[in-house]
């Protein structure tokens, strides 16, 4: 069995003339957190969209498992084990932090999203909703909306309801945007964690987090990579100084 999760060979998306990503090749190790970073308009947001299939290549293979999954739509990939979050935080405000977890926890009951199921019916996943509160420092805010949770709190309980769907892959697309210093560490500290069981691919910005919890590190520039490896690699190729670092420099104090 190979030790990569996710492959992506020759991967390409155009435009018309314009081609937004170029021959990408990634190796993703089971396990891990790989991050992609690159300056803006180096195809980051692209090439995660046609990892989680919400846009369809032009040209190569996507592989999950050692299993082409490239023309496979996002539903079926959920189904396999590949989950995503998004930029903006995608949570049930009117709901509590226990109802929204429990709704996806709905999915091993086969009766997904059916929210007019009986409370005695969906009691059963009360355990395991708990535990999953738990696991992202949530458990004081269990019975609050969602709406009425700070933003940092909010993309923690959309990592929960991620982790509800049981996963293998999870991506995380800028899941530290927007979030004050105390957020930041947290969240950073609940990324780490999943690398324990999942493995985790995040496109981000904060380049302090990337160097303090990242295993793999792509920098993409105009579509294609730049540069591979740990932080402390990359941030010494002088093509990711000058490309993406710029006068910012290659440390992350």
């Amino acid at each position: 069995m190979s030790d990569f999760i996710l492959e992506t060979r020759g991967l390409s998306k155009s435009f018309g003339a314009f081609k937004a990503v170029n021959g990408v090749d990634l190796c993703v190790r089971k396990g891990t957190i790989h991050a992609l970073i690159g300056p803006n308009g180096a195809g980051k947001s692209t090439v995660f969209n046609l990892l989680t299939k919400f846009l369809k290549p032009s040209t190569g293979k996507i592989l999950f498992n050692g299993r082409d999954i490239t023309h496979l739509d996002p539903s079926s990939i959920a189904f396999q084990g590949m989950v995503r979050s998004f930029q903006i935080s995608a949570v049930f405000p009117q709901l509590t932090v226990r109802q929204n977890v429990r709704v996806a926890l709905q999915r091993s009951l086969g009766v997904s999203f059916h929210f007019w199921r009986s409370s005695k019916c969906l009691r059963q996943l009360d355990d395991r909703a708990a535990e999953l509160i738990e696991s992202v420092n949530l458990g004081d805010w269990a019975d609050r909306t969602a709406g009425e949770l700070p933003y940092g709190r909010k993309r923690a309980l959309e990592i929960a309801t991620t982790l509800a769907l049981d996963p293998e892959l999870i991506l995380l697309d800028e899941p530290l945007a927007g979030m004050g210093r105390e957020d930041i560490a947290r969240t950073a500290d609940l990324i780490k964690s999943l690398a324990q069981t999942k493995t985790v691919i995040m496109v981000e910005h904060n380049l302090s987090v990337v160097a303090d919890i990242s295993d793999h590190i792509t920098v993409l520039r105009q579509g294609s990579v730049l540069a591979e490896g740990t932080y402390d690699e990359v941030s010494q190729n002088r093509d990711v100084v000058e490309a993406y670092m710029g006068t910012t420099g290659a440390t992350h104090g």
